[in-house]
């Protein structure tokens, strides 16, 4: 016996549906790293395409079947996937998010022990009806940064905070940028890294490298945008900075956004 596709059936309301799909689907994904071997995430996926005003419903099930072929690849280019979703659910449009923690192992300053530290990463693509497609990668770098008033005021010390530095990047398709490089590039513009491990001897030095190097939210935002404007390749960028303050019941909160070309 034939089941009945209700899906297909038509709708006589006449509203599109910009976005429809599955959300928090859990999915292990390989990612490319730079010089090292490819790092599986545990990923949490957003899927949608657009719903033509004469049909009922999407399929679901066809999104997860997308995600099981994807999830065996690498994720370099996110587009034959786009492509497939389009295609298998006779869509417009589709949109893919993954958002996942990135762990890279990093050496404290002085002492060089070495430990993992993880980073809020996302990426994110995009295929309109004109099969134009969009990529975006989007990582969370946390910082120290120093208050360069506190400093100037005080007889001795001054307060410093943990900060957010959210990037979020467009960038050509054939042009790939590792998320490596733009960590790498984001930490430093803070007053000062943020480690995992720190001995007494890195402690000193992480201490008084904050304090030789006091920023606000906003030198540090001019910063970052001078370390992404660096690379040809990327297209657009958005930059929040959000600094928990110490002596404070509030953050301090920067942002920038601009298209390139």
């Amino acid at each position: 016996m034939e089941l009945k596709d209700i899906q297909n059936k038509k709708d006589k309301r006449g509203i599109d549906i910009q976005k429809v799909g599955v959300k928090d689907v859990q999915v292990p994904l390989l990612v490319q790293r730079k010089n090292a071997e490819n790092q599986i995430v545990n990923a949490k996926a957003r899927m949608s395409v657009s719903l033509d005003k004469n049909f009922k419903g999407t399929h679901m099930s066809r999104f997860i079947e997308v995600l099981n072929d994807f999830s065996k690849s690498n994720i370099f280019d996110m587009y034959p996937m786009m492509e497939n979703l389009k295609n298998k659910l006779s869509a417009k449009f589709a949109e893919v998010k993954f958002n996942f923690t990135y762990f890279i192992e990093k050496k404290a300053p002085i002492s060089k022990i070495t430990s993992l530290i993880g980073y809020d990463c996302f990426f994110k693509a995009k295929l309109n009806e004109n099969n134009e497609y969009k990529f975006y990668l989007g990582v969370k770098v946390p910082v120290t940064t120093l208050c360069p008033c506190s400093k100037e005021i005080s007889d001795s010390g001054a307060h410093n905070q943990r900060a957010i530095i959210a990037v979020n990047i467009t960038y050509n398709r054939d042009n790939h940028i590792w998320i490596e490089d733009i960590i790498n590039d984001i930490e430093k513009c803070g007053s000062c890294e943020v480690y995992s491990i720190l001995k007494r001897r890195d402690e000193k030095y992480v201490t008084e490298q904050a304090y030789k190097n006091p920023k606000f939210v906003e030198d540090v935002l001019r910063d970052v945008v001078l370390a992404i404007e660096k690379y040809d390749n990327i297209t657009s960028y958005e930059i929040e900075i959000e600094a928990f303050e110490s002596i404070h019941n509030h953050s301090a909160w920067a942002y920038q956004k601009k298209v390139l070309n």
